[in-house]
């Protein structure tokens, strides 16, 4: 994932502290029941698509933007599938964040699936019984998306 510059000035002044930042995960779909990933360039893995929204940036929006950013398929969010304070991540020049993710299932209603970006080497549409790897992350949120249950949380994490 590209740093947003908001961040690299964030970055700028707090040096390598941690950092408490919103995420986005996009799960889509399409007409097929087909899910979007990405094999991403920085860990050369299949992974869902997702972001960091910009400053005001609504969630929804910023999936529906990731989403055609890296990978030229127009979406819409249907739902909002989940949300979650992920652990903090140490990247390798030491910087330190914790992102708190919202997940939305997405539907697919335009564009060819095609890298869009610098941060993904390949894109593609898959079955769900023809998944690449991937990680426990990603598969939550497939799994999620599928249901028609309310939004998930960590119902242990309300005390």
């Amino acid at each position: 994932m590209a740093t947003p510059d908001f961040i690299r000035t964030i970055r700028a002044a707090a040096g390598n502290q941690l950092l408490w930042l919103p995420g986005v995960t996009a799960i889509v779909f399409d007409d097929e029941g087909r899910v979007l990933l990405g094999r991403r360039s920085d860990t050369g893995k299949w992974s869902v698509i997702g972001g960091i929204p910009d400053p005001g940036e609504q969630p929804a929006a910023c999936a529906v933007r990731e989403v055609y950013e890296e990978t030229a398929v127009r979406c819409v969010a249907e739902r909002l599938v989940l949300v979650q304070a992920l652990n903090p991540i140490t990247y390798g020049n030491g910087d330190v964040c914790q992102f708190m993710d919202i997940t939305f299932r997405c539907r697919a209603v335009g564009g060819e699936a095609r890298v869009n970006d610098d941060e993904s080497l390949e894109v593609g549409w898959f079955a769900l019984d023809a998944l690449p790897a991937l990680n426990e992350f990603g598969l939550t949120r497939i799994k999620q998306a599928l249901t028609d249950e309310p939004a998930w949380f960590d119902p242990a994490a309300t005390g």
